[in-house]
């Protein structure tokens, strides 16, 4: 199957890292033919040193950064174009183990039920460590949980077995699936979308498992400037909203203005001791601005807070 496997990358003034990320798609068995990159708008040069190295991709260009998930679903529909049977959608910070897509391929031909898998994700600059070793939906803070992160790497986060979701940056999904349950809500514009797609694909009846026998390496919010900083942090609170006004309940909203809004008080006066205020301010502005129904567009990143989105 990995013969009929496309990768899709989206990249936005992603410096080098573009470069190790297509290197281990191709260590992994992936021809370049079969990689689509796609360009959102990046002035850093980097999309012009992919091409240089690697001719043979199939590059997409954006003028402007039109988001994560339109852009990467501008990726699938030509990857689908090309006769692509299972899609691959990878962060261009991710450095793939060689074996990695290999695993992910056999663990979908074994089990007709499975429709989504992923690998388990370590810190690029700190592989003892977890990153995410799939996740749960708790629609508290932030809706969900990465399972093990920030722990370290153990035995008991490299098996298989059944989660909510796996992360978006590196989740293998079947041709089939996608077509009957959709593409990435473009909506989003970043964060919540992977997410979103693997409840669909849960309630379309298919399985979503992480394979932990096999490892990624991220260099986890490169595009985004770092961890908890006011854009990430604004992204993450409008899209959360957004997420339960597509798919929550009394209950579902009841727990996340219980876990996440009533807690900000306290998570203001926590961060503002570490210097990190404004990105707690930057997610309740997000949640406002979900509430009042905003979306964001394209997004220029001249600044970190939210009217640069």
């Amino acid at each position: 199957m990995i013969e009929t496997t496309f990768a899709v990358v989206v990249n936005w003034n992603g410096g080098d890292a573009n470069l190790a990320c297509v290197a281990s798609l191709l260590a992994a068995g992936l021809a370049e033919e079969r990689i689509v990159f796609v360009d959102n708008g990046s002035s850093d040069g980097s999309l012009e040193a992919v091409v240089a190295r690697h001719p043979k991709l199939i590059v997409l260009r954006n003028a402007t950064n039109t988001g994560y998930a339109a852009a990467t679903n501008q990726g699938l529909e030509r990857a689908f174009e090309r006769g692509a049977e299972l899609a691959f959608l990878v962060n261009n910070d991710v450095v793939l183990d060689e074996d990695t897509l290999q695993i992910l391929v056999e663990a979908l031909a074994a089990d007709p039920a499975l429709g989504i898998v992923g690998p388990r994700v370590v810190y690029l600059a700190q592989p003892e460590r977890i990153w995410c070793a799939g996740g749960l939906l708790t629609f508290r803070q932030n809706l969900s949980t990465m399972l093990g992160h920030g722990e370290l790497d153990a035995e008991r986060f490299q098996i298989d077995r059944d989660v909510d979701y796996v992360p978006g940056c590196a989740l293998l999904a079947r041709r089939s699936l996608l077509e009957r349950i959709g593409l990435l809500e473009e909506g989003y514009f970043a964060y919540h979308e992977d997410v979103e797609l693997c409840l669909k694909a849960r309630e379309a009846g298919a399985r979503v498992r992480l394979v932990g026998r096999a490892r990624i390496l991220h260099d986890a919010h490169h595009s985004t400037g770092g961890g908890y900083n006011p854009r990430r942090k604004y992204m993450m609170g409008l899209n959360t909203v957004w997420f339960l006004r597509r798919h929550g309940n009394v209950g579902r909203w009841l727990s996340f203005v219980l876990h996440d809004v009533l807690s900000l008080p306290l998570v203001f006066v926590y961060r503002a001791f570490r210097g990190e205020g404004g990105a707690v301010l930057a997610k309740a502005r997000g949640m406002w601005d979900g509430l009042r129904g905003k979306r964001l567009g394209t997004f220029s990143g001249a600044d970190e807070g939210e009217d640069s989105l």
